[in-house]
């Protein structure tokens, strides 16, 4: 009889524990950038405690369709990438454009000078030239050219480039300037015309173009740097009635057309012109912004509403950089700090001002990038991907701050922090990807997850927090224990089974 007990006492006690007791069954790889050291570093051992985040993945739950991640081809970075060594240039090509590196997808390039360029230049030099007989890209073809070459020979997958324009050349325009002014109307079929020259002349030299955003912030400025002005309508009307039936007719009309391309506080007005209806809609295939409205405002509200407005049209992230601020060289430590600050810190409206505090760069990576995914955009790309020491070379000396840091007369490369935020996506989250649900009961800890086309899934996790957080990550019925060191972010790949 005892021995009966005794068997029936195991039995439930057995059953109790088997029933209690955590398995650790889902396979992962996890990669670590943190403040205390690692550089997209693979995890394999995890130290947890008794207090963990439950964090549940919903791959049912399906939203946009990822277009890519990146940054720019500026003629400041190939004219820095110029000055370095062979070994040297070929190291940050390979950072940025390889399989083993970041892997970016997604680029963005200027058309004419911008203010990261060693000088005002314009592909179409000779007034009164309306057919653009005389348009050249003779400027882009010792730096621009062969930096986009260079990434393309070193890129396994490819990536997409699209154009961005910030002023026609000054006779064009109503003020006869590089900075502010308009479009003269008699010159829409012109500005037209140039984009599907840009196209030819690109081809000419063995690069796809993929698409254009219509002007680089076109809200402008009158006192700075190259820049045109639109109202919104004015924009729609230039694709609407020039533009895109330009490039329809040349049998370019599969290339894509981004209308606004400026900071999100104004994104409503701007969608509200392009969709307004069909007519207006047909030639946007989507909507481009900027970041700098914010050091840590997303604006989800105008992120959403873009979204319903036209939910099949593309959302890119086209710009966003550690603006106003020198570099600071070869410190790890202050770019996870919040000593950085942006143009709006001294500059901002005071009813804006505080839209503008003091910030951790890669805090604002990573909070922003994740708050954009979250909010249905599907491309993001960096400015920059190259500057020196002084944080340009920039001709109107508007300094900023790349991924990457060169000293060229020295030769020395310094890869930053951001440069490692930037990879947790670019290199993890591949064209093609859906961005799938969650839940987790930290709202402190900032996720978002997507569904590889290879069928692997990527989720990225910030930890702002200075202490490590201990969380369990399921999927369907297969879970696994892990930690995220303090100011750490992770991306974590469940390989397709």
């Amino acid at each position: 009889m005892n021995s009966l007990k005794y068997c029936v006492y195991f039995f439930i006690f057995s059953f109790m524990l088997c029933c209690t007791e955590k398995k650790d069954d889902l396979i992962v790889e996890v990669y670590e950038t943190s403040a205390s050291g690692n550089k997209l570093t693979q995890l394999t051992e995890f130290k947890t405690g008794d207090s963990i985040v439950n964090i549940k993945l919903l791959p049912e739950e399906k939203y946009q369709t990822i277009t890519g991640f990146g940054g720019a081809f500026t003629e400041s970075s190939a004219y820095l990438l110029n000055k370095l060594s062979k070994d040297n240039r070929k190291k940050i090509v390979h950072a940025y454009f390889s399989s083993e590196g970041a892997n970016y997808s997604l680029t963005r390039t200027h058309m004419n000078s911008c203010d990261f360029s060693v000088s005002n230049y314009s592909y179409t030099p000779v007034e009164g030239d309306k057919e653009l007989e005389h348009f050249t890209i003779k400027e882009d073809k010792d730096d621009l050219i062969p930096f986009i070459k260079e990434a393309m020979a070193t890129s396994t997958d490819g990536f997409k480039i699209f154009g961005s324009p910030w002023t026609a050349a000054p006779w064009m325009k109503d003020n006869n300037k590089w900075v502010g002014g308009k479009l003269l109307p008699e010159y829409y079929d012109t500005w037209a015309l140039f984009f599907s020259k840009y196209v030819d002349a690109y081809k000419a030299e063995g690069i796809d173009i993929w698409g254009f955003t219509v002007e680089n912030e076109p809200l402008g400025n009158g006192n700075n740097w190259e820049s045109m002005h639109y109202s919104p309508d004015e924009m729609t009307n230039f694709v609407v009635n020039h533009l895109g039936p330009k490039l329809e007719a040349d049998g370019k009309g599969d290339l894509k057309i981004l209308g606004y391309d400026q900071n999100r506080e104004h994104l409503k007005e701007w969608v509200d012109s392009q969709y307004k209806n069909e007519e207006t809609s047909k030639y946007f295939d989507g909507t481009a912004i900027h970041w700098y409205a914010s050091t840590y405002e997303v604006f989800p509200e105008e992120l959403q509403y873009a979204h319903e407005k036209a939910p099949n049209k593309l959302l890119i992230q086209s710009e966003a950089c550690v603006d106003a601020q020198v570099p600071v060289w070869q410190d790890d430590k202050w770019y996870f700090e919040k000593e950085a600050t942006d143009w709006g810190f001294t500059w901002a409206p005071e009813k804006d001002r505080h839209l503008h505090p003091k910030y951790a760069p890669v805090n604002r990576y990573a909070r922003d990038i994740i708050g954009c995914l979250n909010n249905w955009v599907d491309g993001w790309v960096d400015w920059n991907m190259v500057l020196d020491t002084n944080g340009g070379p920039n001709w109107f000396k508007n300094w900023c701050i790349a991924p990457v840091i060169v000293d060229p007369e020295k030769d020395e490369v310094y890869i930053t922090p951001l440069y490692y935020t930037m990879a947790h996506f670019s290199k993890f989250i591949r064209p093609g990807a859906e961005r799938i649900g969650f839940e987790s009961a930290d709202k402190d800890l900032l996720i978002t997850a997507a569904t590889n086309p290879d069928g692997s899934i990527a989720v990225i996790v910030f930890n702002q927090d200075k202490e490590a957080k201990d969380f369990n990550l399921s999927l369907n019925e297969n879970t696994i224990d892990l930690q995220i060191s303090g100011q750490a972010i992770q991306t974590i790949i469940i390989p397709n089974s």
